[in-house]
């Protein structure tokens, strides 16, 4: 199950909304949604994405830049439909099964490597993203969130970002 939110930086502070992500498809995608839930141009609008504990991501929307992006753990992200929005947009790659068919034979091993198991699982999308953070850590240092800490959260992650920026009770309303 996913939990995600629009938090939109005003002149009057944070305003959040719930959102649903069923139509989005593309990291661009998710950057329109974000920038039409801003009240004004040039605001900055901060996307959540959680996956029950498993992961959490964060899309930060300046204006028409371009989206910057972190995920908490990309091999858990990898593997969830949102997660590899994420996941394939900070590694560069818009379709992470071909950069591992890149990676990998025909056979399902890589150059070199002996061939696999059959009791082994295959591999898959997940192989390519790194087990822990990915991304942009410093994608919250100016709103009150310095890298060291945003690399350190563990538990309610999202409740500690909304805090360290000042969008806690606007966070909790939509949660």
């Amino acid at each position: 199950m996913y939990f995600a939110a629009l938090l939109a930086r005003t002149e009057d502070g944070w305003e959040a909304s719930d959102t649903e992500l069923d139509s989005v498809e593309t990291l661009a995608d998710l950057a329109d949604l974000a920038r039409e839930s801003a009240t004004d141009d040039g605001e900055t609008v901060i996307v959540f994405i959680e996956q029950e504990d498993a992961w959490f991501g964060i899309v930060r929307v300046d204006g028409e830049d371009d989206p910057r992006v972190f995920v908490s753990n990309a091999a858990a992200a990898a593997r969830s439909s949102y997660g590899e929005i994420l996941t394939s947009e900070i590694l560069g790659d818009d379709d992470q099964d071909g950069a591992l068919d890149e990676l990998v034979d025909l056979d399902g091993t890589e150059d070199g490597e002996p061939e696999a198991d059959v009791d082994d699982e295959p591999a898959d999308a997940a192989g390519v993203a790194p087990a822990g953070p990915l991304g942009e850590t410093r994608i919250l240092a100016d709103l009150g969130l310095p890298e060291k800490e945003l690399l350190a959260l563990t538990d309610d992650a999202l409740g500690e970002i909304a805090e360290a920026i000042g969008a806690s009770d606007i966070l909790e309303a939509v949660r």
